[in-house]
């Protein structure tokens, strides 16, 4: 199971996500399971302006690709970079954020790609889409499900 986060904060929020599952299939990754959207607050860093603070959409999508976890991340950055996605730094807002969450049962740690995702089991607004597409999805790491890091977080 391929999984992707997706994120926006800036501009048509919506449309930003809406492109992005389009320009996935552009690419050779086809999209087969769709999460429901979620607004939640942005992450911030201390002493983040506060222009940063703006709420963002986000959605996480499971899909199938010939593309390897490396080459998938590539493909990832480039949709970001022809949907417009501006570098503001990191935490930054930004109008498309495309992350890697989980490929299959890859553990992978590389100068560029860490899998699954550093992160997934802390973040809500990951996880509560993730378990409406995926709930037994389990952790190759942790070996936890979705369901059970979210109630973690609870």
């Amino acid at each position: 199971m391929i999984l992707i986060g997706l994120g926006s904060n800036l501009g048509n929020r919506e449309e930003y996500l809406a492109q992005a599952r389009t320009a996935l299939v552009m690419h050779d990754i086809d999209v087969t399971a769709v999460s429901s959207i979620h607004e939640t607050p942005a992450l911030l860093p201390p002493g983040a302006p506060e222009d940063w603070n703006v709420p963002y959409l986000n959605q996480v999508i499971q899909v199938e690709t010939h593309h390897g976890p490396e080459d998938l991340l590539a493909c990832l950055k480039l949709i970001e970079a022809e949907l417009g996605r501006a570098a503001r730094g990191h935490w930054a807002p930004r109008e498309i954020d495309l992350d890697l969450l989980g490929y299959d049962d890859v553990i992978l740690i590389t100068d560029h790609l860490v899998l699954p995702h550093p992160q997934l089991d802390t973040r809500a607004f990951v996880l509560a889409p993730l378990i409406e597409i995926a709930p037994q999805w389990l952790h190759p790491v942790l070996g936890q499900t979705a369901e059970a890091l979210l109630a973690e977080l609870s």
